[in-house]
């Protein structure tokens, strides 16, 4: 026996332990040292501890890490509209989130600071609004309108207009936020009205805000006035539903030597009109056309499928009269209220009845419609240009459940003005990537590909010798279905 080396004295079974393991060590050691041990895989193991250290030395310099996918695609779309032009960048931040991250000043706030370290203070945005002056309004207009003739190749053509409402979480009115006929049934709710002008395809053009009391027929003359103006535009038509057109409205288009198409009120015209009418052979997508004089065109279509959506729509109205009816609860009160109460009759002053002649008589109409012009196109594009209105209603449907335009919390002229000018700007933006989308081959939704764009992260990391900051946009592979978006060329060659 020889002792080689003591490792240590021990006072305690703790200490023995501590004291074995040490003991296990250097005879590990020691067996090395005697009998070394051919390592076959020394150099790749050194290798392999490299590369460790080389990724830990890295990525102890990265300095962010950006969420920032759905901006990078936004912000590309913004500068090729041209809103580059306005050198603002709060006005950038607020349009894209209205997009990435629809949701109040405050939320937006910190919607900024989280993804991307920006603290912008929300006192400064609600500055911001107060400033954000009618000249603003008028540059994205012409902004819009410049990209949109140019997609057309210069002539814009056919113009759709269209109002909506738009309500505010508020008790009280004022000269513009005022209550009136709401068309998301939040009567008691002060609103606003907002006129939309757009092109075909849906692209904005211009936009009008008005009294939320206002009628809606008298929204649409002065702001097709002062585009037309503004623009010199004298070769186009103007598409409108039949509720913001009256006699006097026509009779102001035609004066202006303005051509039209409209949805016409054929339950309104005369007995004659209305006996021609039904005197028509109703055969599916037939359309036949009344000359009631002075340039005036009045075309009336026939479908199978708007029949069956009539009839349909009507039957469920009366089970629901009839239902009342059977339980005692059908009262005049019904006369004021939406709905086919146009089937009730009033007997005395209590007694109301289901008229069942009238109901007779609105079954005659079923699958008709009608349309007004002075245009001389034929009668197929005169049907396709009205069909067309599609687009200004989906146009809102997009700022009211995408940009969520509504429901509105400012309560002074220049922060709604500011806001809906925002909006606009963001529907633009958001017709313009769907239309990249479209030409381009990617089969996505502009919503589904901003969604996807979230998890799609930008590092930053710091050289420490020449100081310089290394960017990179990471895609994996669940992202190539829009990796385009990522590439330069892309922005160039669309």
């Amino acid at each position: 026996m020889k002792e080689l080396a003591t490792i240590g004295v021990a006072h305690g079974e703790a200490e023995v332990d501590n004291l074995v393991l040490k003991a296990k060590e250097w005879i590990s050691k020691e067996e090395a040292r005697r009998q070394p041990r051919l390592d076959l895989f020394g150099e790749e193991r050194e290798a392999c501890e490299r590369e460790r250290e080389e990724v830990s030395r890295v990525l102890s310099q990265v300095e962010n890490i950006l969420l920032n996918g759905c901006d990078l695609i936004l912000d590309r779309t913004f500068d090729r509209i041209g809103f580059n032009r306005i050198d603002d960048d709060v006005f950038r931040k607020l349009v894209k989130a209205r997009l990435a991250y629809p949701a109040s000043k405050a939320a937006t706030v910190e919607y900024l600071k989280n993804h991307f370290d920006d603290d912008v203070d929300l006192s400064k945005i609600y500055r911001y609004l107060d400033r954000l002056s009618d000249h603003q309004h008028e540059l994205v207009q012409d902004i819009s309108v410049r990209h949109t003739a140019k997609l057309f190749g210069g002539n814009i053509g056919v113009l759709f207009y269209d109002v909506t409402s738009l309500y505010f979480e508020a008790d009280y009115e004022d000269e513009l936020r005022r209550t009136g006929f709401s068309k998301e049934g939040r009567h008691s709710n002060p609103q606003i009205i907002l006129g939309l002008l757009v092109s075909l395809g849906g692209y904005p053009l211009a936009y009008c805000i008005h009294e939320g009391n206002k009628y809606e027929g008298h929204t649409m003359l002065p702001t097709i006035n002062a585009f037309v103006s503004k623009y010199g535009i004298d070769d186009f038509v103007v598409v409108a539903d039949s509720g913001l057109m009256n006699n006097s409205n026509i009779a102001e288009l035609e004066s202006q030597g303005y051509k039209y198409i409209i949805g016409a009120k054929i339950k309104n015209e005369s007995a004659e009109i209305k006996r021609w009418i039904l005197s028509q052979p109703k055969a599916d997508r037939q359309m036949a056309e009344y000359d009631k004089g002075g340039g005036r065109r009045l075309l009336v279509g026939y479908t199978d499928d708007r029949a069956r959506k009539d009839a349909y729509n009507r039957e469920k109205g009366i089970r629901r009269l009839e239902k009342a009816y059977r339980r005692g609860t059908l009262t005049k009160d019904n006369i004021n209220k939406r709905g086919y109460n146009k089937f009730l009759a009033m007997n005395g002053e209590v007694k109301v009845t289901i008229d069942y002649e009238r109901i007779a008589d609105d079954a005659r109409w079923d699958g008709l419609k009608g349309y007004l012009t002075n245009t001389a196109i034929p009668m197929e594009q005169v049907y396709s240009a009205y069909h067309n209105l599609w687009h200004v209603e989906r146009a809102f449907r997009i700022a009211k459940s995408k940009i969520e335009i509504r429901p509105m919390f400012h309560f002074t002229r220049k922060r709604i003005e500011a806001h809906v000018c925002i909006c606009f700007v963001a529907l633009k933006v958001y017709k313009e990537l769907e239309r990249m989308l479209r030409v381009s081959g990617i089969k996505m939704s502009v919503d589904k590909v901003l969604a996807l764009a979230k998890t799609i992260t930008t590092i930053q990391i710091k050289l420490p010798l020449n100081r310089d900051v290394y960017t990179k946009t990471m895609l994996m592979a669940r992202h190539q279905r829009i990796a385009k978006l990522f590439d330069e060329d892309f922005w160039v060659t669309q």
